[in-house]
Parts: C-alpha cells; structure tokens; sequence
C-alpha cells in the first residue's frame, strides 16, 4: 500500500517544483547594456584592424582562427611589417583562402 503512494508524491514534487521554476524572475537583456557600451572602437565599427589586433582579438574575433593563427599573424606582421592589404593575410603560414573568405568583412588594414 506504502508503494501505491510513493509515485503520486514524487510526480507532486515534481509539480511543485516546474512550478516555482515559472515563478521566478526574468533577467532582462537591458540589464546587460552598460557592458556592451564598453567595446573598443575598431569593434565597434564591425572590423578588425589587422595593423593593430592583438593576438587575443584575432582570436576572439575572427571564426577559425585559434591561439597559434592568431600568434602567427602578429608574428608575420613584426617580421614583415604591417599589413598592405587584407589578402596578404593569405602569406601567413595556417591561413587558407577559406578562412580569409569567411573573415574578409570583419577584416580592414589601417
């Protein structure tokens, strides 16, 4: 008889418990605003200045391209000098023409 009972209160607790999950406030994404207020200038004009990007900007910013393609393309740009042109991203050793394609909007030579 015990048994019968045990699943109507796990299935009440349950219950209860959705219930108070509804209950609770909402976080507002206005809430969030002064953060986003804070981003640098080159971001937020949507591009990357491949002139003056760090390597944790590239890396953060730009989709495929992980800590070491970051690193090689500041390394290029002091050995080289910087950038001419935003295709001759293509002479850093990692970086493909798939990766400049699916970056080339985010990216400006200054």
């Amino acid at each position: 008889m015990r048994i019968a009972y045990f699943p109507s209160l796990v299935f009440a607790l349950m219950a209860s418990l959705s219930s108070i999950t509804y209950a609770a406030p909402a976080v507002h994404a206005e809430a969030k605003a002064p953060a986003v207020a804070q981003v640098a200038s080159s971001e937020q004009a949507g591009k990357i200045d491949l002139n003056t990007a760090d390597a944790a900007a590239l890396q953060r910013e730009l989709p495929g391209v992980g800590a070491v393609k970051a690193q090689a393309i500041v390394k290029y740009r002091e050995s080289n000098g910087p950038f001419t042109s935003v295709d001759e991203l293509l002479e850093v050793k990692g970086i493909g023409k798939a990766i400049l394609e699916s970056n080339r909007e985010k990216l400006k030579v200054n």
